[in-house]
């Protein structure tokens, strides 16, 4: 009776076991690439519980979300000879399950090394003044350069950007002087575009107090009267510089000056 026990026991223990290793359950964001005998199972095992028979077949999980990979700071130097360091952060996902698996051994590890190298190549080749204010246009060639390579991967690169830029000290301090520099000069140009300005100013003023010769009078007046405001005891006479002109001009004068 024993012996004949032990197999009805046996048989459904090894089909629950058989089942448990063949059911997979596979999540929503994830894929499986299926190989029966070793090979490729044309499309690849969509979300839910799906069957993959033990032993004969083989799953392997390979997940569909963007993945952020941050590239470690890489020592580049630029086309003006200038040594920087300089890091990154990429974003990619997979959009082919089955190319993933086949094309290459190890998809994360190849992307980030793709992103290392082509991010020393690529700002290799411009100058310091571009890889600080010219981001955008090489973050957009970073893309299109690890995107192309990356492609026959299964891989989709999103969007690449530089998050930071070291610079040496001695290049920082040299900065901070032509950015001062920089703006010397801006205000010398801004302080002489005024003094342009209110000569024409004082030009158009003139030519109207000369249309009216009361009109300066007036002008005196005021001057008179902003100078009592502030209560000193400064006595100001204006003299209309004709009569100055004309008491040079007489021979008294003159034997004054020179006496």
């Amino acid at each position: 009776m024993e012996s004949l026990f032990a197999p009805v026991i046996l048989g459904p223990a090894i089909l629950v076991i058989w089942l448990l290793s063949s059911v997979k359950v596979i999540n929503e964001y994830e894929r499986g690439v299926v190989f029966t005998f070793g090979r490729l199972r044309p499309n690849p095992l969509l979300p839910g519980f799906r069957l993959v028979i033990f032993p004969i077949q083989r799953m392997m999980r390979v997940s569909l979300r963007t993945v952020v990979l941050d590239v470690t700071p890489q020592d580049i130097i630029t086309r003006d000879n200038v040594t920087v360091k300089v890091n990154a952060v990429i974003y990619f996902r997979v959009i082919d399950a089955n190319r993933s698996i086949v094309e290459v051994e190890n998809y994360l590890y190849a992307t980030t090394q793709l992103a290392q190298t082509t991010l020393r190549s690529v700002l290799g080749e411009v100058e310091l003044d571009d890889l600080l204010s010219k981001r955008e246009e090489l973050n957009a060639r970073l893309q299109m350069y690890i995107d192309k390579h990356a492609d026959p991967w299964g891989i989709k690169v999103s969007m690449v950007e530089i998050k930071a830029v070291d610079l040496p000290q001695l290049m920082v301090r040299a900065i901070s002087r032509q950015a001062e520099a920089e703006r010397e000069k801006r205000a010398k140009i801004i302080h002489a575009e005024g003094e342009l300005k209110a000569s024409h100013a004082l030009l158009e003023a003139a030519r109207k107090l000369a249309e009216e010769p009361l009109t300066i009078q007036l002008r005196y007046l005021q001057t008179l009267t902003e100078i009592g405001v502030e209560n000193n005891s400064t006595i100001v006479f204006p003299l209309p510089l004709d009569m100055i002109t004309a008491f040079q001009g007489s021979p008294a004068a003159r034997r004054a000056l020179t006496a």
